[in-house]
């Protein structure tokens, strides 16, 4: 298995990087870690993404081969989102910044106030 080098401005480890630095994926990601989800429990789940943008964030992680799309032979058709495997393995990471970000947020907003 080949690993990447972060540092190497070639390396397509930042496009990854890129990916699970977006705020929308993250929120996708934890909303999506206990089971799958249809789209507009998705968009309310998470709050204030477009649906455009949201499309756009679960097309790319799909590409990415982090969620799944299932469409479901109904009428009107259902659509459910859910994490593949290698999605589910990037959850205990992005939860633990998730919870960073709330415990540490109100000394971030401080010190920003502070610089301002």
């Amino acid at each position: 298995m080949d690993t990447g080098d972060v540092f190497d401005p070639n390396c397509p480890t930042r496009v990854v990087l890129d990916r699970i630095g977006d705020k929308w994926s993250v929120l996708v990601l934890l909303s999506l870690a206990h089971g799958p989800m249809r789209f507009t429990a998705l968009r309310g789940r998470i709050g204030g993404v477009t649906p455009k943008v949201l499309t756009q964030t679960l097309r790319a992680m799909e590409a990415d081969g982090l969620v799944t799309r299932e469409v479901f032979a109904e009428v009107p058709p259902r659509v459910e989102y859910e994490l593949t495997s290698l999605g589910r393995s990037l959850h205990e990471p992005i939860s633990a910044v998730a919870t960073w970000a709330e415990d540490h947020v109100t000394e971030i907003l401080t010190h920003r106030a502070q610089s301002a």
